[in-house]
């Protein structure tokens, strides 16, 4: 299970590695920060991840409360959130080493 945890943290990492990298560049060239929202980023993966955005941004009866936070975080740069989210994964999946030592009896 560790190994899968740190495997999908390596994968979200190298995601939000390049989406870092696409914004410095675009950055770079417009001569001000350009910043890609996650909505955008999740967007560009294809048709159904487009269908799971706009499904996302729709207003919903049943989780109204939770709308305005979903709205907020799809508003938010795409690489930040991928950055987070492999940091979660990483510290999930991390082995703490034993509390008394290598030596202990």
């Amino acid at each position: 299970m560790r190994f899968l945890l740190r495997f999908a943290s390596f994968l979200v990492l190298v995601s939000g590695v390049l989406v870092a990298s696409v914004d410095a560049i675009q950055s770079v060239s417009a001569s001000q920060p350009v910043l890609t929202p996650l909505a955008a980023a999740l967007a560009a993966a294809g048709p159904s991840a487009l269908s799971f955005v706009q499904g996302l941004e729709r207003p919903h009866a049943n989780g109204a409360f939770l709308d305005p936070m979903i709205r907020w975080l799809l508003q938010q740069p795409a690489f930040a959130f991928f950055l987070l989210i492999a940091l979660i994964l990483w510290m999930i999946g991390y082995k703490r080493p034993p509390a008394a030592g290598r030596f202990s009896a």
